[in-house]
């Protein structure tokens, strides 16, 4: 890149101010080529939405003469106009002003400060210069314009904008475990089995159910646990007995039920298990626990400081007598057999899923339909969908945040809103909700918002930290886009454009290679990521791979025909045969 010699500024001024017949200055015209300064950067560079420059001027000793002023203005001008950075004047040490002095005996380095300009499109392509008025008394001049640098880098320009919504996960289980279960009780000191038991409505239900999921082909059957029980008010070897043939004659009448019910794999080894609990004090305790007898977190700590359960059979008999209740109500439930029937229940096949989703979605859970959505590719289908569990299942939050997460994909960004904060409404610090309001908010153009959303969602998933990196990146704060971009864990066209933008600061000779590996797992073939590498091609001066990207570029899109021309990061190779057979 063509690079211009500022040390004519001095020149340029000097000769303005002879013009005006001052002897002094026609010294300082001597000394011209002394005068040093510099402009930075040397190529202006999009940082943000603004471009800066700032120059610095080294005069030498006994050049600033005593009654000089100059005044220096840097302007960019581009294509379709011009913006001036604030200026800046200097005076010689007789001046009778408040501009900054420069020493004639000793000359020094002086500084017009960086500032900033706001960045507009025609900037890609232009170029600073240095409008200078010199004074000496009552006479002025205007110096011919001066070229300090050329500008404006703009790769920045290829950020990707794009926010990260966040869909709500399902919770869907292909094969999900249900158990049914009854009850037995027996008389005190009896194991047989009562027709009255058998004709209760839990054993009626428990059969029913047995026999319906006989009938049903996604049912299988996993096993029976069968556990009995004695209560604790008895001797242990009665009880140890009781226990086991009351486990016996439960175990004897339900694998003749399930017989009936024609249940297969009933006599395989380990389908019904079975235990047998002689002193069933745990049983006791709850049982206590959940009753509104008075004294009975008295009575549980007394009987708790028995660990012999021969004395502590002996205890409870005695506080039976006392209390009628545990007689008549606590003691009675634990003499009993329980029977568990657990079955295994398969779900709908993922192709079922895919067509019900979409022909009958009304026939479906809502964590069926919260899967099927994924199983699609098109994103309308998968809006479809996620309205249905928005409708079906209103005061589920999934349902609308993921309804506003579609939205947000296709663009419908204020349809997407009214979505989300029915979900907010719902859940109203669920932060995957907050995420996508920042989103929402970003896509608006309110940044301070949406970085307050972001903040508020934190934990929601690594697209916040992506979504972060994407502000941080876009206002120019590369360093910190970059923390935030490997935190989230997401390789993008962005994360590589960041490597490169922040090479200006580091001048990391290896941040072209990180970007290409980035580029890489990102496995973006898309027209800018390749005229992304065209760039790292001119600034790695690699002409080769420049040219071929480029061209592949400018084939997946010809825009980028145009767009090239005025990029200043090909400037070095706009006379380039083969760069010009590729643009034009």
């Amino acid at each position: 890149m063509k690079k211009f010699n500022v040390s004519k500024l001095a020149t340029l001024i000097l000769a303005a101010v002879v013009l005006t017949g001052c002897g002094g200055v026609n010294k300082m015209m001597k000394m011209a080529s002394e005068v040093k300064h510099e402009v930075t950067p040397k190529v202006l560079e999009l940082h943000g939405d603004s471009v800066s420059a700032a120059i610095k001027v080294t005069f030498p000793a006994k050049f600033f003469q005593k009654k000089a002023t100059l005044t220096i203005t840097p302007v960019f001008k581009y294509e379709g106009g011009e913006t001036a950075f604030p200026s800046k004047s200097f005076q010689g040490e007789s001046v009778q002003g408040n501009n900054e002095v420069v020493s004639f005996v000793n000359g020094g380095t002086k500084e017009i400060p960086a500032a900033k300009i706001a960045f507009v499109e025609g900037m890609r392509k232009g170029e600073l210069i240095a409008r200078v008025k010199a004074s000496d008394g009552s006479n002025s001049v205007d110096l011919p314009e001066i070229k300090l640098a050329d500008g404006t880098m703009s790769t920045a320009l290829l950020l990707d904008g794009d926010a990260m919504p966040i869909a709500a996960d399902d919770k869907f289980v292909r094969i999900t475990t249900e158990q049914k279960g009854a009850a037995i009780h027996f008389v005190i000191n009896q194991a047989n089995i009562r027709d009255k038991e058998l004709n209760k409505e839990e054993i009626k239900a428990l059969k029913q159910f047995v026999k319906e999921s006989v009938t049903k082909e996604n049912v299988e059957f996993k096993g029976v646990e069968i556990s009995a029980y004695a209560s604790p008010d008895g001797e242990l070897d009665l009880n140890t007995k009781l226990a086991d043939k009351r486990m016996v004659n439960a175990q004897q009448y339900f694998a003749r039920e399930l017989d009936k019910a024609k249940v297969e794999g009933t006599k395989e080894e380990g389908f019904i298990k079975t235990t047998a609990t002689p002193e069933d004090w745990e049983g006791f305790k709850s049982a206590m626990e959940a009753s509104e007898i008075q004294d009975k977190d008295l009575i549980l700590r007394v009987l708790s400081m028995y660990s012999d359960p021969v004395v502590r059979e002996k205890e409870i008999k005695n506080i039976a007598a006392a209390y009628e209740v545990i007689k008549e109500e606590i003691l009675p439930e634990l003499r009993r057999s329980k029977m568990y029937v657990n079955i295994a229940v398969v779900g709908y096949s993922d192709e079922e899923l895919k067509d019900f989703s979409v022909s009958n979605p009304d026939t479906l859970k809502v964590e069926e339909l919260m899967y099927a959505a994924t199983l699609h590719e098109d994103i309308n289908t998968k809006l479809a969908i996620y309205q249905k569990v928005a409708e079906n299942f209103s005061d589920d939050w999934r349902g609308h945040n993921n309804v506003g997460y579609a939205l947000l994909k296709l663009g419908k960004v204020a349809e997407a809103k009214a979505a989300l904060e029915k979900a907010k409404s719902i859940d109203a610090s669920n932060t995957i909700v907050l995420n996508n309001l920042g989103v929402v908010a970003y896509n608006e153009g309110d940044v301070v918002a949406a970085e307050e959303f972001y903040t508020a969602a934190a934990g929601a998933g690594n697209q916040v930290s992506y979504n972060r990196a994407t502000i941080a990146a876009k206002r120019g704060q590369y360093e910190d886009a970059l923390n935030l971009y490997v935190s989230s864990k997401y390789n993008t066209l962005s994360f590589a454009i960041t490597k490169v933008l922040n090479y200006s600061f580091t001048k990391n000779p290896d941040a072209f290679d990180a970007a290409l590996g980035i580029l890489k797992k990102a496995e973006d073939e898309s027209a800018k990521a390749y005229y992304f590498k065209a760039v790292i091609g001119a600034r790695k001066q690699d002409s080769e791979f420049l040219m071929n990207s480029l061209r592949t570029a400018c084939e997946k899109d010809a825009s980028y025909k145009a767009y090239a021309q005025k990029d200043i990061e090909f400037a070095q190779y706009a006379a380039d045969a083969t760069f010009k057979s590729i643009v034009e």
